[in-house]
């Protein structure tokens, strides 16, 4: 098993360095399958690795070679094989691939096709690496190398300034976050003296050392780094604004790689953050207010990737709520959910987008079921899912989260419940604008409006038998299923909390379950009646005079927030510094310096004025000199 672990990372990267190098002059077809099958060979030696763990045994790790090593500081390249990392394999490398294949389909025009197949490639590779490391140094590597990929793919399109400007973002917010994260990691090494997840966590022999203000300190700082990679308040601004890249970068991103990163680091720190109640509830405070966040921002977005976008960065809030309720495996369990779902969702978009020739206001579409009937028909299932409509995946793991709350405390309950019911309303209000009604484009779109090819379609096709079925892996209790997944999944969260609601009445249960499902459909009545029966549009911006209306447009002004506070704010001191000090003081200074040997050249040099009864008497005035001071 040691050589197939290994072979996981292995297969992308080699994709990545053969198309870079060796790529030039292949065909696009080529070069597609190239990507895809090395992203495919990782998944079948994912599903050969996954089944060594079905039996919950213990973690293994993996030693590839020594790496670092320096006093007590020992940190090897070694790979960890446990559940909670062979689960990620798998949808990271699954999904990887059908977004690779889609990419083949949707990128094949583009000149710079096998750069973008290489650095999806190298994508995947650094998320491999992050899930997994087996310490938090090994993480780290994969963490930044994600950052350094979502970097070069949000601004893919580099020709246009405003996709640079999006990718700096991502990247810049995203420091902050890391710093927060490397802090974190300090903290604990100074404590234990160790970074890896054997002694901290598997042993638990080391990790019981962090206590009092110290423990909660650490767990925050990680916090903090998870933030950033997973979007929470208030460093999420960067998500939306990363729908400047290619549509399958977005699928990636939001759901095999990046922003799960958050939600895997804070999952493999179960044991710091069970033992740490204030840092818990930082979690689930943050995680709730981002998920009320992105749901009601996502109401008035009308740029198809951004409702999708805020529909990510609220449901990251649903994740990492379970997370600071202690309920790890059920975050863990919303995270392959959401993949299925977010990913069909986002290549649906993209064949949305594909066929209206780059068009991405849903104001200009409308009526495209009868042209784009695939496409459709898998979108729906995509919504119906996100929506938490039994029997689909996104019911099953989101109404867990809410039943857990239920449990816990009730007005988180109540506030999931809330975001639960946007999200409905607003995917609808989404499917219903995008497929439904009268076609709102040009009649040049119109005319060229077409179903995507096979090659971006079978993808769709796949994701959304997955969205179907994918929850029958957490089936409810009460229907008479023992919840393995979550037993399963306990040997890598040593310290989950084992579930409460496994204990719930058959009645409670029951009704949960029915009350978020008749939620989820008051949700979809009511935007059926406002979109479809009386045949509402999306307001045009000169048209929004309500005051809230405007606040959800402008995303409650974050970005103008940060603006003003922030970055106009440094601009300023660096003109400053510019105009001012750098020229009068740093210039100054370096001047001053070069005057001392420039002015005593100057005098030196009026000793040579080629006359040589100069040069004899200065000899001879020399020597006397000489002569005095020896006498």
């Amino acid at each position: 098993m040691e050589k197939l672990v290994t072979l996981i990372p292995l297969f992308p990267l080699v994709g990545f360095l053969y198309i870079i190098f060796l790529g030039k002059g292949l065909s696009k077809n080529l070069i597609g399958g190239i990507g895809s099958g090395a992203i495919f060979l990782s998944f079948v030696t994912s599903i050969v690795v996954f089944s060594t763990q079905l039996g919950g045994g213990n973690p293994t790790i993996v030693k590839v070679f020594d790496w670092i090593t320096a006093g007590t500081f020992d940190i090897d390249i070694a790979f960890i094989v446990d559940p909670l990392s062979t689960i990620y394999l798998l949808f990271i490398t699954g999904v990887g691939f059908l977004i690779h294949v889609y990419s083949i389909g949707y990128m094949h025009d583009d000149e710079g096709f096998n750069r973008f197949i290489a650095y999806l490639n190298f994508f995947v590779f650094f998320m491999l690496i992050l899930v997994l490391g087996d310490s938090y140094v090994t993480m780290f590597v994969g963490w930044e190398g994600v950052g350094l990929c979502s970097f070069m793919l949000i601004g893919f399109w580099y020709k246009d300034m405003k996709n640079n400007d999006a990718a700096k973002k991502a990247f810049v917010i995203n420091r902050i976050g890391d710093l927060g994260l490397i802090i974190g990691m300090c903290m604990i090494f100074m404590q234990t003296g160790t970074l890896k997840y054997d002694d901290l966590f598997i042993s638990g022999s080391e990790a019981s050392s962090l206590n009092g203000w110290y423990l909660h300190a650490a767990a925050i700082f990680l916090f903090i780094g998870a933030m950033g990679k997973s979007a929470q308040i208030p460093l999420h601004t960067w998500l939306p604004d990363a729908m400047a890249g290619p549509t399958p970068v977005s699928a990636l991103i939001h759901a095999a790689t990046m922003v799960t990163a958050g939600i895997y680091m804070v999952a493999r720190s179960s044991d710091i953050f069970a033992s740490s109640e204030i840092a818990s509830n930082v979690v689930v405070w943050a995680g709730l207010l981002t998920a009320i966040l992105g749901a009601t921002v996502a109401l008035t977005q009308n740029d198809i990737k951004k409702v999708l976008a805020y529909s990510t960065v609220s449901q990251l809030g649903f994740m990492f709520v379970a997370l600071g309720l202690g309920a790890y495996s059920i975050a863990v369990f919303h995270v392959i959910t959401h993949a299925f779902f977010k990913a069909l969702l986002f290549l649906g978009s993209g064949s949305v987008i594909h066929g209206m020739g780059g068009e991405q206001d849903i104001r200009r579409m409308g009526g495209l079921k009868k042209y784009m009937p695939t496409t459709h028909f898998t979108f729906l299932i995509g919504t119906i899912a996100i929506s938490g409509i039994p029997p689909l995946a996104g019911f099953f793991s989101k109404d867990q989260i809410i039943a857990f709350a239920f449990e816990e405390n009730m007005l988180v309950f109540v506030i999931l419940s809330a975001a639960s019911a946007l999200t409905a309303f607003y995917m609808f209000r989404l499917y219903f604008l995008t497929f439904h009604g009268k076609f709102r484009g040009t009649h040049d779109q119109e005319h060229h409006l077409h179903e995507s090819p096979k090659v971006m379609t079978i993808p769709l096709i796949v994701l959304a038998v997955l969205s179907i079925f994918g929850g029958l892996i957490g089936f409810p209790h009460a229907l008479g299923h023992t919840i393995h997944f979550h037993h399963w999944l306990d040997h890598a969260l040593e310290k989950t909390v084992v579930m409460p609601f496994l204990d719930m009445s058959l009645n409670m249960e029951l009704l949960l379950m029915l009350v978020a499902t008749l939620i989820a459909a008051c949700s979809i009545y009511f935007a059926y009646n406002k979109y479809v029966t009386k045949g509402e549009l999306a307001l045009e911006d000169d048209e929004i005079e309500s005051g809230t209306h405007k606040t959800l447009a402008a995303k409650y002004y974050f970005d103008e927030i940060y603006d003003a506070l922030i970055r106009k704010p440094v601009d300023a001191a660096s003109a400053f510094f510019a105009k001012v000090v750098e020229p009068t003081f740093i210039d100054g200074l370096v001047k001053s310096v070069s005057a001392i040997p420039t002015g005593l050249g100057s005098v030196a040099k009026l000793a040579q004025n080629g006359k040589m009864v100069m040069y004899v008497m200065a000899m001879i005035l020399g020597l006397i000199l000489i002569l005095i001071t020896l006498l």
